[in-house]
């Protein structure tokens, strides 16, 4: 399309309809801004004014054909899709939709284990047979990554009839790997490849970036731009590059699945993140480059080394001297600093596409922290690497039949062979260490215990006290 990516559609719009300071007798009931609570102006009164509904000229997200429609078309030039659509639910709700979109009940999909929850929802929201393919473990970088070649070939031969693969690339710490590779072995048996690429939005910028999956083939590829673009939380891409895809499949579960009042503030989010996106120079993004190294080099520490990853926005220190990544993160927020990440041995640090300049106040916050690592006691470290014993494995049970079964809570330290009726999730970064319909092995009890003494969060309450699993038959 080659459009002219100086032009923010929606966002111009939608200053423009303020700036007449028309007279609202419409939802929402803050009335453009005007009944709201005082106490709350410093922070709310120059957003409300465009926080807007569908109104003559404004557009509707949900059947599009003005400024919405336009501002899409720009994203999906920009990605160098073939459609591009926005979304106010985060990349849940296009993980969501790409995966209804694409299999029925009963159809076999391929599923890259460590994937995220939205994507283990999906699958059971339609009610399909998921075939899991397990990551490797890489030992460079002391976790779990993503399936081989062979584990993918392995499970095309003996799943001929998968509706489709389904993949995370990039992985949360920014790493990549061959997915090209396994794009064209999937349509070579007329399988499409979905992609949650939620941390790879800048992706389509290019190098010193990798490349983006949907450059690579990719049928389908779902970004949070909110993550490492400059949108607002939620906001989000949903992007088709494939013949082997129904767009008006996809749209169908788009406007199922989000609001009937999709937030104006966070479409135009997408419209300028884009725009910010498309005009990045090459000159600007050497500085961000250099910002980079600046970081790592004050990061400089005996406590951690630096794991160098595919993205250079992601930094990840792993911890060297037995504190844990949690007791790590812990200490750089007593200083006002907030890592994005912490695991049992890594914290994650995700610089942005801007250049910092609060060189002072980390330089300090860092000595601090060095400080207080010394009397830090050390904790017993636990193996990561047989989480995922199995290459390729099928569900225990159908998510058919786990709606007729009934469930109980018992200790988690009696719960080895049983199967689980929940999943259970660290937060972050969201990726089940159990999925509903899962053996729990000892593994797995070790890894849970293991981390709720280091002090992790689970998307779970209660986790400390007990595990819902499914009743055995009598």
């Amino acid at each position: 399309m080659n459009l002219e990516q100086k032009s923010i559609p929606l966002y111009e719009k939608l200053r423009e309809f303020s700036q007449r300071k028309p007279l609202s007798f419409h939802v929402p009931g803050h009335k453009n801004g005007l009944v709201f609570p005082d106490v709350t102006n410093d922070y709310f009164k120059s957003i409300l004014p465009i926080d807007l509904t569908e109104l003559s000229g404004l557009d509707d997200l949900h059947a599009p054909d003005g400024v919405i429609k336009e501002a899409e078309q720009l994203a999906a030039d920009f990605f160098r899709a073939n459609h591009s659509y926005f979304l106010v639910g985060g990349s849940t709700v296009g993980n969501l939709a790409m995966i209804l979109a694409t299999c029925s009940e009963g159809d076999e999909l391929i599923v890259q284990r460590n994937s995220h929850k939205s994507i283990m929802n999906g699958l059971e929201l339609c009610d399909a047979m998921p075939i899991y393919v397990s990551p490797e473990y890489d030992e460079m970088v002391n976790r779990y990554t993503a399936p081989s070649m062979q584990t993918i070939e392995q499970a095309i031969k003996s799943h001929p009839n998968a509706k489709a693969i389904v993949l995370t690339y990039p992985d949360y710490f920014g790493s990549t790997y061959a997915i090209k590779e396994i794009i064209n072995k999937a349509h070579q048996h007329n399988i499409p490849v979905l992609v949650d690429e939620a941390h790879g939005v800048h992706f389509s910028l290019g190098a010193p970036f990798p490349t983006s999956a949907l450059d690579l083939g990719a049928d389908i590829v779902v970004q949070s731009a909110h993550k490492m673009g400059p949108a607002m939380t939620m906001a989000s891409f949903l992007h088709i590059n494939s013949s082997l895809i129904n767009p008006e499949a996809v749209e169908h579960y788009l406007q199922m699945l989000q609001s009937s009042s999709p937030s104006y503030p966070l479409m135009a989010s997408l419209d300028l993140a884009r725009y910010f996106l498309a005009n990045l120079t090459v000159g600007e993004i050497d500085l961000i480059l250099e910002s980079v190294s600046t970081m790592k080099e004050l990061f400089d520490s005996p406590h951690w080394k630096i794991i160098e990853g595919n993205d250079p926005l992601k930094i990840t220190l792993q911890i060297i001297n037995g504190q844990t990544g949690f007791d790590v993160a812990k200490s750089f927020e007593s200083q006002g600093i907030y890592p994005e990440l912490a695991t049992t041995d890594q914290v994650l640090f995700i610089h942005g596409l801007g250049q910092i300049k609060q060189w002072d106040q980390i330089n300090k916050a860092l000595k601090t922290v060095n400080e207080q690592l010394i009397y830090m006691g050390n904790h017993a470290t636990i193996d990561t690497s047989m989480l995922f014993s199995n290459p390729v494995e099928r569900s225990v049970l159908t998510f058919k039949e786990i709606k007729k079964l009934r469930t109980e809570y018992i200790p988690l330290a009696n719960a080895t062979g049983r199967i689980a009726a929940e999943a259970i999730i660290p937060y972050p970064p969201g990726i089940p260490m159990l999925i509903k319909g899962e053996e729990i092995n000892t593994n797995h009890v070790k890894m849970i215990q293991h981390l709720l003494k280091q002090g992790a969060n689970f998307q779970h309450r209660n986790i400390d006290k007990g595990i819902q699993v499914f009743q055995e038959k009598e």
